[in-house]
């Protein structure tokens, strides 16, 4: 650990009086910021580097590290599960004294056990984001800080309240605009990411969980178009012929939302009149279709987990180990169903050019009172607009 009489120090100093905590905060970042004393992270990122979701991702890590004083780094596996174990080789390969402190990944696509072996052959600690360990990865990896020592833990969004917030939602419109007589059902059909990936798998199931409390929905069928936009659209159009009478399309992500849409026009229906569709990313491009009518519901806040995850690892660096309070394997609430004040708060932020939240404000580290982590999209919101105001 660094400085760890400068940090009970400043504990102190925060116990002391709460009005001394942005300064405090300063100060160290100010001290962490220097090249020298940095706490070095690496996040090998799954997706591609102009994907909105992992641009998002890949912002909110680097407001973080900003304000926490971290020296990070961010590679990309540009989709390729085989790129995230090359990437991880990469790091391992280096000379120590270039080598990170952590490697935060995101345990995508049952890349986790390759690249937590690789880590720790090079001594080099882990935490994973995003994706839990899958029943059939738990024989060979056990549990943190069991048979991969530095193997940190894990925060893990809760994605089975993304896919079950959003299906609710999609369906309850549904029932609104499209009221079933006679015994007849309400159909829906849904694509979802991938079959492998933890988070799609629970978003999935959120779905299903929501369908199964309304007996007048019928879900017909379930495909996966592996998160492009491309395969959603194609898709589309070949489940609206096989079942025409379709009336809601639910989505695990924006871009197969997108997708999505495309293929409904291109049969000669439209969103939101004659099918609804409901999907998971606040991205900008997806808040403005939720508050331009063509998406019906749509939940995010989970692309901060990486950020979040950062702030843990600070704790940690700096003497706060997650696993005394919070367990090693977090799961965390981060989602929520976005109404018109939220996408309208989240799009101010946008347009004011994305100005750096303060993590700090996050940190039991920062505020030695703090019991439990808040990682919801509503407390960054609130962040996200204190940073809008004038210092």
């Amino acid at each position: 650990m660094m400085f760890p009489a400068f940090v009970g120090l400043v504990r102190r100093m925060f116990v002391g009086g709460s009005c001394l905590r942005a300064t405090v905060c300063l100060l160290v970042g100010c001290l962490f910021a220097q090249p020298a004393l940095a706490m070095r992270v690496v996040f090998i990122s799954p997706g591609k580097s102009n994907e909105p979701f992992w641009v998002d991702a890949a912002e909110g890590l680097q407001h973080a590290a900003g304000s926490l004083g971290v020296s990070l780094e961010i590679l990309y596996a540009e989709r390729d599960h085989l790129a995230q174990l090359s990437l991880a080789r990469d790091i391992a390969a280096r000379p120590d004294d270039q080598r990170p402190d952590y490697l935060l990944v995101a345990a995508d696509k049952q890349a986790l056990p390759g690249q937590l072996e690789i880590a720790e052959r090079a001594g080099i600690h882990v935490f994973s984001a995003y994706n839990g360990v899958q029943r059939a990865e738990r024989g060979i990896l056990g549990y943190p800080r069991e048979r991969l020592g530095h193997w940190l833990g894990s925060l893990v969004p809760n994605a089975e309240e993304a896919g079950y917030l959003t299906a609710q939602a999609l369906i309850k419109q549904g029932l609104v605009q499209y009221p079933q007589v006679g015994g007849a059902v309400l159909e829906m059909v849904a694509i979802s990411g991938d079959r492998t990936t933890d988070s799609s798998r629970r978003r999935t199931r959120g779905m299903q969980r929501a369908v199964a409390e309304y007996p007048g929905v019928s879900l017909r069928q379930t495909v996966y178009a592996d998160w492009q936009r491309d395969n959603a659209r194609y898709q589309t159009p070949i489940l609206l012929k096989r079942y025409p009478r379709t009336r809601l399309l639910w989505t695990g992500s924006d871009l197969m939302a997108f997708g999505a849409i495309e293929g409904v026009r291109s049969t000669g229906r439209e969103p939101a009149s004659d099918v609804l569709v409901s999907t998971v990313n606040m991205t900008e491009q997806a808040t403005r279709a939720l508050l331009d009518g063509e998406l019906q519901a749509m939940a995010g806040g989970h692309h901060l987990a990486a950020a979040w995850a950062l702030v843990v690892l600070y704790d940690y660096e700096h003497g706060v180990d997650f696993a005394t309070s919070e367990g090693l394997e977090m799961e965390k609430s981060m989602f929520a169903l976005f109404d018109r004040q939220m996408a309208e708060v989240y799009l101010s932020y946008l347009a004011a050019g994305r100005p750096q939240v303060d993590y700090c404000r996050f940190s039991k580290v920062c505020n030695p009172g703090l019991q439990a982590y808040d990682f919801s999209i509503r407390g960054w919101l609130q962040a996200a607009n204190a940073a809008l105001k004038p210092r």
